[in-house]
């Protein structure tokens, strides 16, 4: 898969690897791809629910390690 840009959010607890991944979607163009790299356990349903909001799509999410790693797509 094409990732456009990433972001790596390790270290960062709620709310701020949504607020960052919010700003970076932002930058992107529709149809571009952010992969967003988290060790906040709670970031897997904050991504969830954060796509549902704003019409982005959520595309994958995968834990390796203690790492949780989310990949949208701007709307």
């Amino acid at each position: 898969m094409h990732i456009d840009k990433e972001l790596d959010a390790r270290g960062l607890n709620c709310p701020l690897p949504i607020l960052k991944a919010k700003k970076a979607l932002a930058d992107l163009h529709s149809g571009q791809t952010l992969r967003v790299v988290s060790t906040d356990a709670g970031s897997v349903r904050d991504f969830q629910a954060f796509a549902k909001q704003t019409g982005n799509e959520l595309l994958e999410q995968q834990t390796v390690g203690t790492d949780f790693i989310h990949v949208m797509r701007r709307r």
